[in-house]
């Protein structure tokens, strides 16, 4: 469980490469400096994608990343503040 409370939760499940990127680049545009996202993907590859594009991004900082099980299945979640 994360130490962090969520400003806005983006739900991205189903979702593959590139678009957990984007909508998460969408999401974030929208929140004030201070407040914090949080994306839950099913993309494994969401986990190396959503970190790599915020620590090139300037302004965004991943807090925190977990994978775990919803239902049996695989579900990844990216803690992400806009700085």
């Amino acid at each position: 469980m994360s130490t962090y409370e969520p400003t806005e939760t983006l739900d991205v499940k189903g979702l593959s490469c590139p678009m957990p990127v984007v909508k998460t680049r969408g999401a974030v545009d929208e929140l004030e400096p201070g407040e914090i996202l949080q994306v839950i993907a099913t993309d494994s590859g969401s986990m190396s994608d959503l970190k790599g594009w915020a620590d090139s991004t300037d302004g965004v900082a991943m807090l925190e990343q977990e994978e775990a099980e919803e239902d049996g299945d695989a579900v990844f979640r990216h803690v992400i503040q806009k700085e």
